[in-house]
């Protein structure tokens, strides 16, 4: 495992954590107004991961995660993020981008680990900052 993968992994679960918290915030404020199980464990989740993600890389190309672990996402062009970037970016790591790495595990990371196949889909690489 190359050292940028080792960092991308603190910032993913940093993050993950940081979403996790705000999830469980939201989940006691809207369990009196929403019933359904299915919205706590699929949509809530996803809907606050991703929102906070999105904002986060729109703001400054850096999540929580991605300062503390020391790693930066940049389009490979070198200009700013765009929004459908980062939304293909996000999409296609919790869906397509799972079932890459199950399936060639060696080949997942590339060259230096900067770029993983969902980076490679959206036009964006992970730097060291």
């Amino acid at each position: 495992m190359q050292a940028i993968t080792k960092k991308r992994l603190k910032a993913y679960l940093i993050d993950l954590t940081v979403s996790t918290t705000v999830t469980l915030a939201t989940e006691s404020l809207l369990e009196k107004k929403i019933k359904s199980p299915v919205f706590f464990n699929l949509v809530n989740p996803t809907l606050i991961m991703w929102s906070l993600e999105y904002a986060q890389l729109k703001c400054g190309g850096q999540t929580l995660g991605h300062r503390a672990a020391g790693v930066k996402l940049e389009r490979t062009d070198g200009g700013d993020l765009t929004g459908s970037q980062i939304i293909k970016r996000m999409a296609y790591r919790d869906t397509v981008g799972t079932f890459g790495y199950w399936k060639n595990r060696e080949k997942f990371e590339g060259k230096d680990g900067s770029q993983f196949p969902y980076d490679h889909s959206a036009g964006v690489k992970m730097k060291e900052v």
